[in-house]
Order: structure tokens, then C-alpha cells, then sequence
């Protein structure tokens, strides 16, 4: 004996013992040996294989993996386990634990050392990608807290740094990775296969996802995806693998019958089926053939998978039959030392009762005793076996196994929070389970995968709920819900903000809990500006969140408070009360030497400015905005800050690098989840498309933009406003069928100040590329176009106004006119700083 061995799944462990035949699979196998072949020759494949518990997708998997294990391939695999929810990235880990050969007794140095090899020998930048790699590892000082970054680009870097390994690690040598069982998989797992799926189209790697039917991947459609559906077997293929397991082919017709009708044609069910027979005495051996041995009148048959399974194990002696039981509480996998201390019985009589279960396949062994990990032949076994035991012994076991993991893993429980939260809770213990869950959350927001966070967070509210009602406990519901908000609220998720906290408004006034009334306020301010777009119900409550703020001494609340009042009240036109509000957040941001701060609320200031028509203040701040965030790296802040310096820009009418900024701003808003910034971005470049005559893309970012706010229900009025750009571009290239009378509405029903001009202009343009006979009803919006504008102070867009006013007069052939509006539009640009546009303009001009 010179090592641990290396097998990893049951069919490895299997293998040693003799696996049936591999029957009704051969085109299956054969699908994914072309997807294979396709890859290895620089066609990134991917390949899902889908079938319901037991038919076989983990059997197809091995056979494949034993087809080319002669290649000069890297075959990396991971697996996800029903706790593996409550553990991010678990199958992520599995798999670069494989890439680097880190074994689970290695210490933090080895797994540094084995892991900074593979970089060096990948030529890969240990800087940018160790300590990420390191983290995911669960190495203590892994060096990724001295970096500063928002919890969005830690994660977005995390991903770059696997896809850079694997990536890599393919230009070496074709690279499989295969995932079992997506459908106990994380969400940030998800993430990190969706951003790998989308990278490997020219590479020679070959993904292979397993995952039963009612899982439904967030991937969409890829040419390079496919996806083979398991049916059952067929009677000749089932009937193949009962005379392998009987080892004969002679068996009574009756028997054959028996086994068809029950078993259905599912593999797992046959194998077990006919073991379930042998074990209750029901079938017997004469001479060549196999026969019942009994009336069938007189016997019970199991009848289904789930009888079959409780039948072998009701066989079992009953100390076995608790061990099996007590370990299908804790998972599929289990240690041999948590289930030492669970049982708590003399060591030998533990190791009869494991190898009783071994015996029976039931349970298979890796690793080395005292090493050992044991694992449940087939999911269906561990569930079957866990749902046989009383809920209340359940609960019992849970709440032990919470206790005994505490006590293991005391010196790194940080790494185990989730899976001991989950037990907790299925042992009832609230309170513990609650601070295991907001634990939990804490490191997926760290991680930025919010989404995790939202789930815990809300697990962790559901166990204080269970408790009793006492101050300390309802104080502990408002800062879990609280936080709950801010989680939403980074990924614009206004509504479900606000549905976090309303139901603890009250409940925080009566205690008095001024420490979160800022949150709470602005998640309700917020929710009423953005969502409902009703700003005599939502500045007052940013103006309460402000002021309590400014009492209690909380910045983070402070700085928040005045930037959400600077953006949203330049929504309504009030561009010197908007500056002033966000000179604050600046002004406190750079107290606190708060690079994130500073480049945020330069960035709005930039918005404010070009939308009030000081492009020249505009582009200078935004472009400030703009290396500040190339310097952080944070693509929060880069989607953010080169949209409004992208915009400015396009203000100006400097359109090639407004385009060049627009675009990183678009890429890294979607990378970060902003649905605000990614709107944005979209629309100004739906406009500088359009207004440059390349209408190719103008329809599809505009979709993109209206679908970013839809998605987040955010500014209604801006979404129809959008809605009004796509119809002016559909009319512009005589596709418009647009009703003309909801694009009225949209205006009727409009609350935003900033969206008046846009709208009118937008129906006055539609109304002037219908036919002659709109020409009045055009220049009654044009007319409404100015006169907002003009109202509004939205300098910028009233010059736009007159030189749509000019295309009127031209149309009407009143060229003297024409020329008075582009003059005057002329003036307006001049005004406000946009050069490019006023050559633009005075270019038409002179061609009149």
C-alpha cells in the first residue's frame, strides 16, 4: 500500500467488483464521443445529459470517461450533493481540487505550494488569480482581504481566475470537465458554469453537465450545446441485464414477466429488484434456470424502487440498519470519524456494521481507514433510507450532527456554516440555524453572489420568526431584514426591498431602533421613486433616512441617502438641488478616502451635468469618474462610471470614443448585474447608433435597455420612453407598427420631469415619417417637445428639439424656416458645449 487511492465515484469502486453490462446506451456514448472529437479539435463543446433518478446518467458518464482514458486528455470532474447547496462553489472546488492534485488531508501550506505550481507551470499571473484560487480553497490567509474591491468584482474576478486555469489548461492538453447532478447545485457554481459555457466555443474543452428533468439551467441556447435525454431501457435491454445479474439466460417466463412489469425498464430498479428477490427467497435456482420459488398469490412484492430498496435494508441486522440510517441524515458522503462519534459505539462493532453495508452495496468505501468516506450507492438509496425514519428521530439525529460538526470542525467553521445551518434547522434549533444562515450570507455578499446571500439571509429570518417574540429577538428580525434590503438594493431589486422591511417599519419605530431606520427608509424611499415613480411619498423618506442618519453617525447611511436625493431628484429636472446632494456624497466620500465613493458620485455628477446641458463640466468629471474606476478594477464601478463618461461624450458629439466607452460600460454593468447602468448604457447607444445612421443594432439595444429596467421594475416612465425610441427607429426605416395612440398614453401617463421632452420629440418624429396628412398633429409635439425642454432646463435636448423642428419646415418646403430652427439649434449646442454636434448640425445648414 503506497498511497490513498484515487477513485472518486461508486462506479470506480464498482469497477472492482464487476458492473453489469452496459446495454442501451451505444448511441448515447457515441454522441458524446463526437462531442469529444469535435472539442479536441478546437470546437468547445458542451453536452447535458438528462434523465429522471436511477436511469443512468452517471453510468453513461463512466463508460465515457473509460472510452478515452487512453487519450492524452485532462479529465476533471465534480459532483454536487443536496448540502452542497448551503456550500458555494462546492463543485467548483471538487474540480480544481482534481487540477492541482490537492488531496483532503493536505494542509494550507501544501494546497499554496501545489497550487502555485500549477500557475508557474501554466505561465499564468499568480497576482491576479491565487489569491482567488486560494479563497475558493478555503486556504486561511489567502491575501484576498488586502484587496480592495466591491463584493461584485471579487466575484467577477474569481470567475476570471477559474476561467484563466482552465482556459489555460486546454491550450496544453483537450480538457473534460464533467458536473453530476445540477440540480443540487448553487447558485454561484451556476454563474461560474454559465461564464465558462460562454468562453469555450473555440477552445478544446468539453463540458459535461448530468442533471435529472426538472432542473432548468440559466445558459440558454448554445449551438455548440446539446443535450441527450435517457429513455428507460427496452425489454430485450432490460431482460439483458437480468441474465448478467442471475448469470444465466435461462429464466422462466414468469419470472421475466415479473421483473418487466415491475421494474419498467429503469436500470437502477432492475439491479435492485432482482437482489430484492434473491434476499427475500422469492426466486431460486434449478439446474440452469432461475424460477419463483413461491405462489406468487402467497408473496409480497415491493412495487416500487422505494419498496425495493427498504426491503434489503429491512434484511439488514438492525445495528447496521441504524448506521445506514444516521448517515443518510448527514448525506450522500459521509466521514468515518462524524460517523464514529454519531453512532458512538466501540470501534470494531462500527466497522462489522459498515462492512455489513458494503457488503450489500448499499454503501461503498473510499480512501483509507481510518480515512475512509463512505458514500450511498445511489441517491435514491440515501433518500429512500432518510425518508423511512420518523420525523421526530429525524430531527433528533440533525440536531446531533449540528452539535458534533461544531465540535470537528471548531478551528474552520467558517467553512462549514451552511451545511451545519441546515442542519440546525432540520433539528429545530432556530436560534443557531439563524446565525449559521446570516453567517453564511455574509460570505456569499463578501464573495458578491448575492443571490446566495438573498437565499440565506431569508433562512435566516425564517428562523427568527420561529422564536419567541422577546425585544432582542424582533431587534435581530430588523437588522436580518435590513440587511436582507441592502442585498436586493445592490442588485436594483427595489420591490423585494421594500417587501423586506415594511413588514418591520412599525416594529422598528415602537422600539425605537434608530440604528436601522436609514436603511428601512431608504429601501422604502427607494422602492416609491423607482418603482411606483411617486416622489411626494419617496423624498420624504430619504429625507428621514438623511436626517436620522446625520444623527446617529452612520456614513455608509449618510453617503447613501444624499447620492440616492442628487439621482433622483435630477429625474424630475432640479439639476442645482441634485448637484448639491451629490457634492455631498462627493465631500464625504473623500473624508473617508472612499475611492468607490468618489467615483460613483463623480459619475453622477456627470448625469446631472450633460442631462442640464454643461457638457464641458460633464465630459471633465465623467472622464476623472472614469480613471478612477479604471484604476480600482471594481467593474461595478467601471459599468457605472464609463456608461456616464460613454454618455457625456456622446453629448458632446465625440461619437467613436463615446462608442468605445459606451461598450466596456454595457459589458461590465451586465458582468455586475446593474440593471440602471446596463439601461443606460444600451439606450445612449441606441441613440448614437441611430443618430450616426448605423441602424443595424439602434432596435436591439434599445430592447435591451427597456428589457434591463422590465427585468429590475425600474422607472416605468423610462421604459416607455424607450418604447417611444424603438417606434421612431421602426418609423425611420418604415417598419413601424406601433399603435400611435399607446405611444400617446405613454406620455399621458408619464411622472418624470426628464422623459416629457423625450417622449414628444420621439411621437413628433414617429407622426413626420407616417405620412403628410400626421404633418399637423407633428408639429403640436415638436411644439410640446420645446416647450417642455424649455420648462425644464434640459438644454441639450431642446437644441435636438429645433433641428427636428427644422426637418419639419424642410419637409413642408419652407426652407427659410428650417434654417432660423438649425441656427437657433446651432446656438444651443454651442451653449452647452457640444462641438460635435454643432458641426453636425451646421453641416446640414450649409447644405441648405
Amino acid at each position: 500500500m503506497i498511497a490513498p487511492s484515487t477513485i472518486r465515484t461508486r462506479f470506480d469502486v464498482s469497477a472492482e467488483r464487476g458492473l453489469i453490462p452496459f446495454v442501451g446506451r451505444g448511441r448515447e456514448l457515441e454522441l458524446l464521443l463526437d462531442g469529444f472529437e469535435r472539442s479536441r479539435e478546437g470546437r468547445g463543446q458542451a453536452v447535458s445529459i438528462i434523465s429522471d433518478a436511477g436511469i443512468g446518467k452517471s453510468r453513461l458518464l463512466y463508460e465515457f470517461r473509460k472510452a478515452v482514458t487512453n487519450e492524452n486528455i485532462t479529465f476533471l470532474e465534480g459532483r454536487c450533493l443536496s448540502y452542497s447547496r448551503n456550500v458555494a462553489y462546492h463543485p467548483i472546488v471538487d474540480v480544481l481540487k482534481a487540477n492541482f492534485d490537492i488531496q483532503d488531508n493536505d494542509t494550507d501550506q501544501e494546497i499554496r505550494e501545489k497550487v502555485t505550481r500549477g500557475l508557474q507551470f501554466f505561465k499564468i499571473d499568480e497576482a491576479s488569480t491565487l489569491p482567488h484560487l486560494l479563497e475558493l480553497l478555503s486556504v486561511k490567509e489567502s491575501g484576498i482581504d488586502k484587496i480592495p474591491m466591491s463584493p461584485e468584482t471579487r466575484k467577477h474576478r474569481t470567475l476570471e481566475a477559474l476561467k484563466r486555469v482552465i482556459l489555460r489548461g486546454a491550450e496544453f492538453r483537450p480538457l473534460i470537465m464533467a458536473i453530476e447532478d445540477l440540480g443540487w447545485m448553487d447558485r454561484s457554481s451556476e454563474d461560474a458554469l454559465k461564464e465558462l459555457l460562454e468562453s469555450i466555443s473555440a477552445t478544446r474543452i468539453f463540458l459535461i453537465f448530468t442533471y435529472r428533468p426538472e432542473f432548468v439551467h440559466i445558459w440558454g441556447s448554445r449551438s455548440y450545446h446539446s443535450q441527450v435525454t435517457l429513455n428507460r431501457l427496452s425489454n430485450r435491454e432490460s431482460l439483458a441485464m437480468a441474465i448478467h445479474i442471475l448469470g444465466t439466460p435461462d429464466i422462466d417466463r414468469n419470472l421475466e414477466d415479473l421483473i418487466l412489469q415491475k421494474t419498467e425498464g429503469i436500470p437502477f430498479f432492475i439491479e435492485e429488484f432482482i437482489k430484492s428477490l434473491k434476499d427475500l427467497g422469492v426466486i431460486e435456482r434449478k439446474g440452469r434456470q432461475y424460477q419463483l420459488s413461491k405462489d406468487m398469490g402467497k408473496l409480497t412484492i415491493p412495487s416500487t424502487i422505494q419498496d425495493v430498496i427498504m426491503a434489503r435494508v429491512d434484511n439488514l441486522p438492525e445495528g447496521a440498519r441504524e448506521v445506514l440510517r444516521t448517515g443518510s441524515v448527514i448525506e450522500r458522503e459521509f466521514s468515518h470519524d462524524l460517523i464514529k462519534r454519531l453512532a458512538g459505539l466501540p470501534e470494531q462493532e462500527l466497522l462489522s456494521h459498515l462492512s455489513s453495508l458494503r457488503d450489500s452495496e448499499l454503501l461503498y468505501e473510499k480512501g483509507i481507514y481510518p480515512e475512509s468516506t463512505y458514500i450511498f450507492k445511489h441517491a435514491l438509496t440515501r433518500e429512500v433510507v432518510y425518508d423511512s425514519i420518523l420525523s421526530r428521530k429525524r430531527k433528533q439525529l440533525h440536531e446531533i450532527i449540528a452539535n458534533t460538526m461544531e465540535e470537528i470542525y471548531k478551528d474552520n467553521i467558517c467553512d462549514h456554516y451552511g451545511v451545519v445551518a441546515g442542519h440546525c434547522i432540520a433539528g429545530e434549533k432556530y436560534e443557531q440555524g439563524a446565525g449559521y444562515s446570516r453567517l453564511e450570507a455574509r460570505k456569499y455578499q463578501k464573495a458578491g453572489s448575492f443571490k446566495d446571500a438573498i437565499e440565506h439571509q431569508e433562512m435566516s429570518i425564517s428562523c427568527l420568526e420561529w422564536l419567541p417574540q422577546t425585544e432582542e429577538i424582533q431587534k435581530k428580525i430588523i437588522d436580518a431584514r435590513t440587511t436582507l434590503a441592502n442585498y436586493h438594493l445592490t442588485l436594483s431589486h427595489n420591490s423585494e426591498a421594500k417587501d423586506a422591511v415594511e413588514s418591520v417599519v412599525d416594529l422598528a419605530l415602537k422600539l425605537n431602533y434608530r440604528k436601522r431606520l436609514p436603511g428601512i427608509y431608504t429601501a422604502m424611499g427607494l422602492h416609491a421613486l423607482w418603482v411606483e415613480e411617486d416622489f411626494s411619498s419617496g423624498i420624504p423618506y430619504i429625507n428621514d433616512a438623511l436626517r436620522i442618519s446625520e444623527e446617529i453617525d452612520d456614513f455608509l447611511s449618510l453617503w447613501f441617502a444624499n447620492y440616492q436625493l442628487g439621482v433622483c431628484v435630477s429625474a424630475q429636472c432640479e439639476f442645482e438641488r441634485a448637484l448639491s446632494y451629490l457634492k455631498k456624497s462627493l465631500n464625504l466620500s473623500e473624508l473617508a478616502d472612499n475611492t468607490i465613493g468618489i467615483l460613483f458620485s463623480k459619475a453622477s455628477i456627470t448625469q446631472v451635468c450633460y442631462m442640464q446641458g454643461n457638457i464641458s463640466l460633464a465630459c471633465k468629471v465623467g472622464e476623472e469618474a472614469s480613471h478612477l474606476a479604471e484604476g480600482s478594477g471594481d467593474i461595478l464601478s467601471k459599468g457605472w462610471a464609463q456608461t456616464q463618461y460613454g454618455s457625456a461624450l456622446y453629448y458632446k458629439g465625440e461619437f467613436d470614443k463615446a462608442e468605445e466607452y459606451l461598450l466596456e460600460g454595457l459589458t461590465y454593468s451586465q458582468k455586475a448585474s446593474q440593471s440602471a447602468s446596463e439601461f443606460l448604457a444600451a439606450c445612449t447607444l441606441g441613440n448614437l447608433h441611430f443618430d450616426t445612421g448605423v441602424h443595424g443594432k439602434v432596435q436591439d439595444y434599445y430592447i435591451n435597455a427597456t428589457k434591463s429596467l422590465e427585468r429590475a421594475k425600474l422607472f416605468p416612465s423610462w421604459a416607455n420612453a424607450l418604447k417611444t425610441y424603438l417606434a421612431r427607429a421602426r418609423a425611420r426605416t418604415k417598419e413601424l407598427d406601433a399603435d400611435l395612440h399607446g405611444l400617446f398614453e405613454y406620455f399621458e401617463n408619464n411622472k418624470l420631469k426628464v422623459c416629457e421632452g423625450i417622449m414628444a420629440r420621439n411621437i413628433g418624429d414617429i407622426l413626420l415619417q407616417v405620412d403628410d396628412e400626421h404633418m399637423a398633429d407633428a408639429e403640436v409635439w415638436i411644439r410640446k417637445a420645446i416647450e417642455a425642454d424649455t420648462r425644464n432646463g434640459t438644454r441639450w435636448y431642446l437644441a435636438t428639439d429645433h433641428a427636428l423642428y427644422a426637418d419639419w419646415f424642410k419637409k413642408k418646403g419652407d426652407l427659410s424656416s428650417a434654417k432660423e430652427q438649425l441656427t437657433r439649434a446651432i446656438e444651443i449646442f454651442r451653449e452647452c458645449g457640444a462641438d460635435g454636434w454643432a458641426e453636425k448640425t451646421e453641416l446640414e445648414l450649409s447644405k441648405l
